[in-house]
């Protein structure tokens, strides 16, 4: 399997490779196009326990109880991925686990399992869904982001705004507490809540956030 990020960072689109017999499973709705031998099937996609079970649980956290699964034919084919959001696109290897933000995920290989993650009701006071997407295998992952996207290491401590949290690795710890010292400078600073995350790993985070937005664009719509 072969991906290329296109059209970076405010447009991305996803073309990927793949080699004959190969499969990709992607959430339903992103296809743009394909080669015109490709199989596609439509199920709720599970690599261990019940299926049925795990699609609801995968809308819990804001993805779709069907999953695409495109499988290339003896020549090989092209799938193009996009997104409902304008924004990037990031592809990485995994050989573990990725907890990603409801509606970020995209595609995987088939060697992954896309499950469910309690986030607990601490998720939920920060205005985020309290259920994530749990990606746990060894294979290719594409997920994308309202903006552009970028990755942080953390060593020991990093705090980041809830909204702008793309992805994150399992060996981080996480909690959420105010932005500031106290509730009339976190209020008043427009921070709120954020995410503390400690341990060692990657962060992504995207540039812009989604409520934000929705907020700031609410005023000029005509009802």
């Amino acid at each position: 399997m072969n991906i290329d990020i296109l059209q970076s960072p405010a447009n991305s689109i996803a073309k990927v490779e793949l080699a004959p017999g190969e499969t990709l499973i992607s959430e339903a709705g992103a296809m743009i196009a394909m080669s015109g031998d490709m199989s596609v099937k439509t199920n709720t996609y599970s690599r261990g326990g019940n299926k049925i079970l795990k699609g609801i649980k995968r809308m819990f956290s804001g993805e779709n109880f069907f999953m695409n699964q495109f499988q290339a034919s003896q020549n090989g084919g092209d799938v193009f991925l996009g997104s409902s959001m304008m924004g990037d696109m990031l592809t990485r290897k995994i050989d573990g686990e990725l907890i990603v933000q409801g509606g970020s995920f995209v595609a995987c290989s088939n060697t992954i399992d896309v499950d469910t993650s309690w986030q607990g009701f601490k998720s939920f006071f920060s205005g985020e869904s309290m259920f994530w997407v749990k990606l746990k295998g060894e294979g290719d992952v594409i997920v994308n982001s309202f903006g552009a996207i970028y990755d942080i290491d953390v060593e020991d401590t990093y705090i980041v705004d809830t909204g702008h949290i793309v992805a994150f690795e399992e060996t981080l710890e996480f909690k959420v507490r105010k932005a500031g010292q106290g509730w009339f400078s976190a209020i008043l600073g427009g921070e709120g809540l954020v995410c503390e995350f400690k341990g060692q790993g990657k962060v992504y985070c995207q540039t812009h956030n989604l409520p934000n937005f929705g907020h700031a664009l609410a005023p000029n719509l005509k009802g």
